[in-house]
C-alpha cells in the first residue's frame, strides 16, 4: 500500500461486530461507546446489566447493543459468548478482554489461595477463553482485532495485590504470545494498558487528599484520566490503521511511567 491510499477510512469500524467482556461499566463503556461511535455493533456480556445507560449510548450512534447475562469464567460460557455474536451478527471481529476484578487489597501473608484463584480466574483465564473461541471465527474469516485490557501493574509490583499485579503481567505476556501465534491470519492481539482514571472505583482514593496528592506528583499531565481518554486508543488498535501493529502495549496513562 502506498502512502497516498490511506484514508481516514481506515479508522472505520463500520460493518464491524464486536464483543467487549464487561463494557457496560467504568472504563468498559469507554471501549463500548468508541467502537459504537466508530460504527461496530457491541455486545456485553457479564454478570449483571447497568441501567440502560450504555445500551442507549450505543444505540445513538445508530449500531446495535446486545446485552448477554454471562459468566465467562464457566465452562461453555466464552463458547456461548462468541456463539452468540456470530448467530446475531454473522461475525466476531473485534474481541476486547476488558473484564477484571481487584479484590482483597493487603498483606501477601494474609492473600488466600481462594482470592488468588478467584483474580485469576476472572482477570487471566476468562481473556484465554475468550480469544481461543474467538480466534476460530477470526482464523476462517483471515482478519481480526484482539485488545486486551492490562494496567500500569502490567509494569509495577503491585504491593498488596500479588494477584492483581500477576495477571495484569500475564495479560501482556498472553497478548505477546497470541500475536506471535495469530498473526499470520491477519489478526492483531494488542494491549491497552491504562493509568489511573476517574472512575467509581477510584472515587475513594480521589477522595484522599494524601493519596490523591501522590498520584498526582507522578503523573506529568497533572490530572487523572477520562475515560474519554481511552477511546482514540481504543478505535487505532481495533481499525484497519493498525493492521502492522501487533503484540504491543499502548500505555495511556499521562505520562505516569516515564516519572
Amino acid at each position: 500500500m502506498k502512502v497516498t491510499d490511506f484514508t481516514m477510512d481506515f479508522f472505520s469500524l463500520k460493518g464491524k461486530n464486536a464483543i467487549v467482556t464487561g463494557g457496560n461499566g467504568g472504563l468498559g463503556q469507554a471501549f463500548s461507546t468508541a467502537l459504537a461511535k466508530a460504527g461496530a455493533n457491541v455486545l456485553v456480556p457479564s454478570l449483571v446489566d447497568d441501567d440502560g445507560t450504555t445500551c442507549r449510548i450505543v444505540e445513538d450512534c445508530g449500531v446495535a447493543y446486545t446485552f448477554l447475562e454471562a459468566d465467562i469464567t464457566k465452562d461453555g460460557e466464552c463458547k456461548r459468548v462468541v456463539d452468540t455474536c456470530v448467530d446475531t451478527w454473522g461475525s466476531v471481529d473485534i474481541l476486547v478482554n476488558c473484564a477484571g476484578i481487584s479484590i482483597n487489597v493487603q498483606d501477601v501473608t494474609k492473600y488466600t489461595r481462594k482470592e488468588w484463584d478467584k483474580m485469576v480466574a476472572v482477570n487471566l483465564t476468562a481473556a484465554f477463553e475468550m480469544i481461543h473461541e474467538a480466534s476460530i471465527h477470526m482464523i476462517g474469516q483471515n482478519s481480526g482485532k484482539i485488545i486486551n485490557i492490562g494496567s500500569l501493574f502490567s509494569f509495577l509490583g503491585g504491593q498488596w495485590s500479588p494477584a492483581y499485579a500477576a495477571t495484569k503481567h500475564g495479560i501482556v505476556g498472553l497478548s505477546k504470545a497470541m500475536c506471535d501465534e495469530l498473526a499470520q491470519w491477519n489478526i492483531q492481539v494488542n494491549t491497552i494498558a491504562p493509568g489511573y482514571f476517574e472512575t467509581p472505583l477510584t472515587e475513594m482514593t480521589r477522595k484522599d487528599e494524601k493519596r490523591n496528592a501522590e498520584i498526582l506528583s507522578h503523573i506529568p499531565a497533572a490530572r487523572w484520566g477520562f475515560t474519554a481518554d481511552l477511546m482514540g486508543a481504543t478505535i487505532f488498535l481495533a481499525s484497519a490503521a493498525s493492521d502492522y501493529v501487533n503484540g504491543t502495549v499502548l500505555t495511556v496513562d499521562g505520562g505516569y511511567l516515564m516519572r
